[in-house]
């Protein structure tokens, strides 16, 4: 966080202590909360397995790494199960055609996915004692693994998530005889409009008091906290006037005050019949001066259907 800090702060105006965020300038690095609406912190003192949830990190992981770690898992196991299977010996097996060791050592790892995902096909048999005690283990490993890795999917799929995607940069543009901060945001899926959507903002910035460097944290006033569909996109407007924090500061005050304003969505998906939340946070440097929007919406070429377009989101022009 910048050291720098802003000293003219309206006395008046009511600051937010519920928050969450703690005061000290000196206790935080980098943004309070990550734009994909993660917190950005890290936690440390207790040993990393009592901290770490391995079902919750699998739900909660981009899809792709979710892909990679299933497959690695598969792979790795199999290649353990084949390691004990080299161990225990060949004439454990009926079957085998290979004659080299690395054949041969291919052949029972193919044994073991076979075993493992309870295939079979039957060509290559355990016979001895040994063989038939890790292979019976493996398949109850198998079978006990699938069990969670379906229960992992089905997890991912039925998770309620908030399909809401926001303007990539907030503007400070003119707003009826003023100026106001805008961004924009929009549902992004089919089907998944919310209903009673509320949108509480708050912004963050450093200020000199008792000469002390300390952040203050205020809620802003919306030209509309809620709407009753998020069918369309909103532009969210926070004017600044009189009861805004934001008064009387000049795009480098932004910076020397580390003013970061964080969002907070949350409505009904009737899809999820359930109320989901969304995060998103902008600092300084995601704050553009004297702009505006670009309209992200028109009329159907028939007329008869209002077309959204998503990929203006974040398209603006500088006045």
């Amino acid at each position: 966080m910048s050291t720098t800090t802003r000293k003219r702060i309206n006395p008046y105006l009511k600051t937010n202590n519920d928050t969450g965020f703690g005061t000290s300038a000196t206790s935080y690095g980098g943004r309070f909360i990550n734009r994909d609406g993660s917190y950005n912190l890290r936690k440390e003192g207790l040993p990393f397995f009592q901290r770490f949830s391995i079902f919750h990190t699998m739900l909660n992981m981009p899809t792709w790494k979710f892909v990679v770690v299933i497959i690695l898992f598969f792979l790795t196991i199999n290649f353990l199960y084949t390691c004990v299977y080299w161990m225990i010996g060949v004439e454990g097996f009926t079957g085998l055609i290979a004659t080299t060791r690395w054949e041969q050592f291919k052949e029972m790892f193919f044994f073991s996915t076979e075993t493992f995902t309870t295939v079979g096909y039957g060509r290559v048999n355990p016979v001895g004692d040994g063989i038939n005690f890790v292979a019976a283990l493996e398949a109850m490993n198998g079978f006990l693994s699938f069990a969670v890795a379906t229960g992992l999917i089905y997890g991912r799929f039925a998770k309620p998530k908030s399909h809401i995607a926001f303007s990539d940069c907030a503007l400070i543009a003119p707003y009826q005889d003023k100026m106001a901060l805008m961004f924009r945001i929009v549902s992004y899926k089919d089907n998944h409009n919310l209903s009673d959507a509320e949108i509480k903002v708050n912004v963050a910035m450093q200020v000199l008091e008792n000469e002390k460097s300390t952040y203050k944290f205020y809620e802003l006033p919306l030209e509309r906290s809620r709407v009753d569909t998020l069918m369309m996109n909103w532009t969210v407007v926070h004017p600044i006037d009189n009861n805004s924090p934001l008064l009387g500061l000049a795009p480098e005050d932004y910076q020397t005050s580390d003013v970061e304003v964080y969002v907070q969505v949350k409505g009904f998906d009737d899809v999820y019949s359930t109320t989901v939340i969304q995060r998103t946070s902008y600092i300084y440097s995601e704050i553009k001066f004297n702009a505006k929007f670009i309209p992200m919406f028109h009329e159907s070429d028939d007329g008869k259907t209002t077309i959204v377009e998503l990929n203006k989101l974040s398209s603006y022009k500088q006045l």
